[in-house]
């Protein structure tokens, strides 16, 4: 009888565990949604090393599992009724497609409300479970005498990071973003004049109206970290910390970024020693595909089969716009394998298969897929990107908006705007993602890009954990920078102290000046 994945991965996580005594000890703190989907390649690889992984769940966690092949868990127990649920992102979902029918200028200022209202939400899920945690006296203790070798979190959130502070465990960041924006922000410089902000939708060439809008939401982005996060977490670091302990140092002291970016994605900028690049380190080589799958890709002839998948935390568009796209497909001549969950549309195909899941990576790098529709949500861009497949997105919330920019300006997609989705324009989008080589030209380009590698992103990530195991951290790759406070960062304290010798020299000029003129214009006295 044939062994299916897991069970392959069990035995192989057994062998090397039994085999190797070096294997490490570590402590994974998660995120949920897509992010714990990236964390699973990683551990997974970690694991077929022989190392030993526990991870840090919650139990309203949504898709982190309580059991698991190659993990083991700790699960803590939350009671508190605010916590992150699907119902939250179909609101957030309505919402972003009321804000973009609305004007620019009032667009953003709402932007700016909502974005302060999630980060409260989210963040105090983080704050409900690091709190749990630290009142738990038997479980502190139950961690600190596990010997831990290091903690590997993703910071987007910040209890993993006070968890690994308050057990002095050195720390791995699997990262992309960090409070406001992007992860890069909190600690390489990042000029507005070329680094766009987080849903700026600018691209780093930006005329100077754009660099004001720009600067801005640079201002708008370290308020909210100073005025809306950070107050909130006081409380417990009073409590379980030592006295002037800041989130922000701690955020700062990771040893390793492993940073979801790769540059033939994004836009250049500034970078630090400690930072390691491993955008699209999920995406593999293909897996031959179910039989039933297997067929209905051939089935499709010379034609070839779209893709379509809006990934894990949205089910379902509103019904018009899903009515609207399934009549569109209905009108290739192609077949389309859509993930979709809910009412079956009325306008539906039959050239059209609905599935509860469907295995993305190995879809995308079949050869008779033509076209990939997607929200934008970076690990389904970066499978596009590493199996040279052409996209048409339809960003919904977040950043999806920021990487369907960046697709676009390289030539490898198409963008449409949900609020205004017609099946008529999305046919016309999809006919020339298919038809036009020019896309499928830019997108095997940044393909053999993407690959062309001294090393594979994921052994980079692993090489990176395992330096940081060995040498229990990496303490000399952190730049001083983030111990200065802001105004000497950008040297505001020396220009102030420049302006102050600068102001006195003239001031003695003048009085000197003022006194010799004096002097001269005296008359001589008269008997």
């Amino acid at each position: 009888m044939g062994l299916n994945t897991n069970q392959l991965l069990s035995i192989s996580c057994l062998l090397f565990v039994v085999g190797c005594s070096s294997g490490g000890k570590i402590l994974v703190f998660p995120e949920d949604g897509s992010h714990w989907v990236n964390m699973q390649v990683i551990m997974k690889e970690l694991c077929t090393r022989g190392h030993n992984l526990t991870v840090v769940r919650s139990s309203r966690s949504l898709f982190i599992q309580a059991d698991s092949s190659f993990y083991t868990v700790i699960t803590i127990n939350i009671t508190q009724t605010q916590a992150v649920h699907e119902g939250l992102f179909g609101n957030l979902l309505q919402r972003s497609i009321a804000l973009r029918k609305m004007t620019p200028i009032v667009r953003f200022f709402e932007q700016q409300k909502d974005v302060a209202t999630i980060l409260q939400i989210f963040h105090n899920v983080a704050l409900t479970l690091i709190s749990t945690i630290l009142d738990d006296s038997s479980l502190m203790k139950q961690l600190q005498d596990a010997n831990f070798g290091l903690m590997l979190t993703d910071p987007a959130f910040p209890a993993g990071v006070l968890l690994a502070n308050y057990l002095h465990l050195p720390m791995v960041y699997n990262v992309r973003w960090l409070n406001t924006g992007d992860a890069h922000m909190a600690i390489a410089p990042s000029p507005p004049s070329f680094v766009p902000m987080y849903n700026s939708l600018f691209s780093d060439i930006m005329d100077f109206l754009q660099r004001t809008e720009n600067f801005f939401r640079y201002l708008v982005s370290h308020l909210q970290v100073h005025f809306v996060i950070l107050p909130m977490y006081d409380e417990l670091l009073k409590s379980h910390f030592p006295p002037d302990s800041n989130l922000l140092t701690m955020q700062h002291s990771a040893d390793i970024w492993l940073m979801r970016v790769d540059f033939i994605f994004e836009f250049p900028r500034p970078s630090m020693p400690n930072i390691v690049y491993i955008g699209g380190f999920q995406c593999h080589p293909s897996q031959p595909l179910s039989a039933e799958l297997e067929d209905f890709m051939q089935s499709s002839g010379e034609h070839g089969v779209v893709v379509m998948s809006l990934g894990v935390m949205v089910t379902a568009l509103p019904r018009d716009i899903t009515e609207a796209i399934a009549s569109a497909f209905a009108k290739l001549p192609q077949k389309v394998i859509w993930r979709y969950l809910g009412e079956r549309p009325s306008s539906l195909g039959n050239n059209t298969l609905l599935l509860d899941w469907l295995p993305q990576n190995e879809l995308l790098g079949h050869p008779k897929t033509r076209a990939f529709v997607s929200h934008g949500g970076t690990n389904g861009i970066y499978e596009a990107i590493y199996h040279g497949v052409p996209v048409l997105i339809v960003p919904l919330l977040f950043d999806q908006f920021d990487n369907a920019l960046r697709l676009e300006v390289r030539g490898a997609a198409r963008v449409l705007e949900v609020a205004t989705l017609t099946a008529e324009d999305f046919l016309e989008a999809l006919k020339d993602i298919i038809k036009n080589p020019s896309y499928q030209r830019n997108m095997q380009k940044l393909r053999a890009l993407h690959r062309d590698l001294p090393l594979s992103p994921l052994d980079s990530a692993t090489f990176w954990i395992e330096y940081v195991l060995r040498h229990k951290g990496a303490q000399h790759l952190r730049s001083e920078a983030n111990n200065l406070p802001w105004y000497s960062y950008h040297c505001l304290d020396v220009v102030f102290f420049l302006l102050v010798i600068i102001f006195a020299i003239l001031w003695a000029t003048l009085s000197l000046c003022r006194q010799l003129c004096c002097r001269s214009n005296k008359k001589p006295k008269i008997d």
